[in-house]
């Protein structure tokens, strides 16, 4: 069995004793972080090796940042893209853990539709199709995880008629995430959860009461290609962590895979 999990921690350090006391409960083989927001010399590496796991990572000063945690050593690590485009911010990190490649990405927000920011998102996410297609095979195993911060559908969040020009829900990011899907993936929650609406993994901060008021969007997301996604037994939000002390305005999503 492996058990895979994609957690946005909006600081890895604000968030560390929530992370370790997570990985002990829930032992997942593969976790990818996204918004760890620091620096390479300063992330807390002996802290996660002490909890008896690796970890690759690559991060920046007070924003974005991905790092990939795993029971087995990871094999070749790329950060980046590698197309020689600018700006490449640490987004994406890659491996391949138990034999599986993984994909762990923080698309960028977006901030409105009318900023170039918006551009560099729908730009950003054609950069990675083309990733895929060059990289891997819609044939072969592969997993794709992290915070896309795109909801795909009107389920995907609480009010979809007021929220339909948000950058994480405007038709123009949804197309591109389509577009990226299109190459041959599957959305493991929504194969065990179809229509099954108010199954949110981010909750804003800034809206009061957010969580008990249901006011939330799933915008993190464990994609596989079709013969992985044959082998996943379930997959499930871990609501309770956003209701911790100190919590992450996201949580945990996790699966599972019986790879035998």
């Amino acid at each position: 069995m492996l058990k895979v999990a994609t957690y946005n921690t909006n600081s890895i350090r604000s968030r560390l004793g929530l992370l370790l006391d997570w990985l002990l409960r829930e032992k997942p083989d593969i976790l990818c972080l996204q918004e760890t927001k620091v620096q390479d010399a300063d992330f807390p590496v002996a802290s996660l090796t002490d909890a008896g796991y690796h970890v690759v990572f690559k991060g920046q000063k007070s924003h974005a940042g991905v790092a990939l945690i795993s029971s087995e050593e990871p094999r070749h690590v790329v950060c980046g893209f590698e197309d020689k485009v600018e700006p490449d911010e640490a987004r994406l990190i890659r491996a391949v853990v138990a034999g599986v490649p993984v994909v762990n990405t923080y698309t960028p927000q977006g901030r409105s539709p009318d900023s170039p920011h918006f551009q560099y998102k729908l730009e950003w996410l054609a950069r990675l199709r083309a990733l895929f297609e060059n990289h891997y095979s819609p044939r072969k195993p592969l997993l794709w995880m992290g915070d896309f911060n795109v909801a795909p559908e009107p389920i995907d969040v609480h009010d979809p008629k007021r929220l339909k020009d948000h950058v994480d829900f405007h038709p123009k990011a949804r197309t591109a995430l389509e577009q990226v899907r299109a190459w041959g993936f599957v959305d493991i929650f929504r194969k065990h959860h179809p229509n099954e609406p108010g199954q949110y993994t981010f909750w804003d901060y800034r809206v009061r009461g957010a969580l008990e008021r249901r006011l939330g969007w799933r915008v993190d997301h464990i994609w596989a290609t079709e013969p992985l996604a044959r082998k996943s037994t379930g997959a499930w939000i871990d609501i309770g962590a956003r209701r911790a002390e100190k919590p992450s305005d996201h949580t945990f999503l996790v699966a599972e895979f019986n790879l035998s």
